[in-house]
């Protein structure tokens, strides 16, 4: 009898001993999991809210730059009063336009300035994406992952002139850039304002998808009108891009 129990007591603890070294290396493996599992998901939550960060920096720096470009020299902010009853207000008035004049050109000179060390040919606004960007001269990897750039003809100096215009930005996928350009619809405005000080409004008349390699859009009769080229990716593929032709307002 003794050699019975003594043999059900060993069992015993053989089979809950076991379960419990069983369970305290399952606890323990869980619990490694687990913290993997947190680790990971806090870095993923910290990578995505940088880039949230990121993304809302940049569009707020341009959305300034532009502000800022297209403030400096906008045309009636203040209010012209003429006096016909006194000559010398007149003259005054008259040596002032003058002087005016070449104000507005040498600032003119200075609005082809720099955004984040790129030299710049103006600013694009779209309403109907919230888009407001400067418009770098030239492209280059750097330029294209702070702002859109003037990709033809090389240069920029053809903004707001009769021709056509290609301007290229990248597709993010994240509303930076061109990433909403697939939003647009004929119709729709943009409005550039160049280093001249020229401001014109163009009206979206074509949106198409082609290959990365087609350039047959490039030089195109425009009839004297200036034209613009927005390319950028597709959402789809890399090799791709969406392409939006507007013609400059009559």
């Amino acid at each position: 009898m003794k050699v019975v129990f003594l043999y059900d007591i060993i069992i015993v603890e053989f089979v809950y001993g076991g379960k419990n070294m069983f369970e305290s290396k399952y606890g323990k493996l869980l619990t490694v999991v687990l913290v993997i599992v947190v680790i990971a998901i806090i870095g993923l939550i910290g990578f995505l809210g940088y880039q949230f960060y990121d993304k809302n920096k940049k569009i707020k720096e341009a959305s300034e730059f532009v502000d800022n470009y297209n403030g400096g020299s906008a045309s009636g902010s203040e209010n012209n009063t003429e006096d016909t009853n006194s000559t010398g207000d007149k003259l005054n008035e008259i040596v002032g336009s003058l002087n005016s004049t070449v104000d507005n050109t040498s600032k003119t000179a200075a609005k082809k300035g720099t955004y984040k060390g790129f030299s710049t040919v103006g600013t694009m606004q779209i309403p109907a994406i919230k888009f407001s960007y400067p418009i770098i001269d030239s492209v280059s990897k750097s330029a294209i992952e702070n702002s859109v750039a003037v990709l033809y003809p090389s240069g920029g100096e053809s903004i707001n002139q009769p021709g056509n215009t290609v301007i290229i930005g990248h597709n993010y996928r994240n509303g930076a850039f061109f990433s909403n350009n697939k939003k647009l619809n004929v119709g729709d405005k943009i409005y550039v304002k160049d280093y001249r000080g020229t401001s014109l409004t163009y009206t979206i008349y074509n949106k198409f998808e082609t290959n990365d390699q087609d350039t047959s859009f490039y030089q195109r009769e425009t009839n004297g009108k200036a034209e613009l080229t927005l390319s950028t990716c597709t959402d789809a593929s890399n090799d791709r891009r969406l392409i939006i032709l507007a013609k400059q307002d009559d």
